[in-house]
């Protein structure tokens, strides 16, 4: 069973940075698809950055730049760092997984099975 768990919330200044961590247990991350999504306070989830197994990196507009997406397949953990962040990046971040040969759809958040429990990050302006 895949489970995630994320870690490295927070509280920051506007242009400052944060990482968050998503660790992955039960499965490899290499044979994972994996992703982050947020939620701000009375907005949906939105996807915010994808990997695929084989590397291969997704942004939304909004992020590209400032946001880096990474997997450590030794430590079995995912990997968001961002930078110049801005108060409109304020929500939960959650960490999200799909076992590579499932259909998926980049950002589609019905197409990741696997889900954590969200963590909180606060830019103040």
């Amino acid at each position: 069973q895949v489970q995630v768990v994320e870690s490295g919330g927070g509280s920051v200044q506007a242009g400052g940075s944060l990482r968050l961590s998503c660790r992955v247990s039960g499965y490899s991350s290499r044979r994972l698809y994996m992703a982050w999504f947020r939620q701000a306070p009375g907005k949906g989830r939105e996807g915010v950055a994808h990997i695929d197994s084989d590397g291969s990196t997704a942004y939304r507009d909004s992020v590209k730049g400032r946001f880096t997406i990474s997997k450590d397949a030794a430590e079995n953990t995912l990997y968001l760092q961002m930078n110049r962040l801005k108060p409109e990046d304020t929500g939960v971040y959650y960490c999200a997984a799909e076992r590579v040969g499932r259909a998926l759809i980049r950002f589609v958040e019905a197409a990741y099975a696997y889900w954590g429990q969200g963590a909180q990050v606060s830019v103040s302006s």
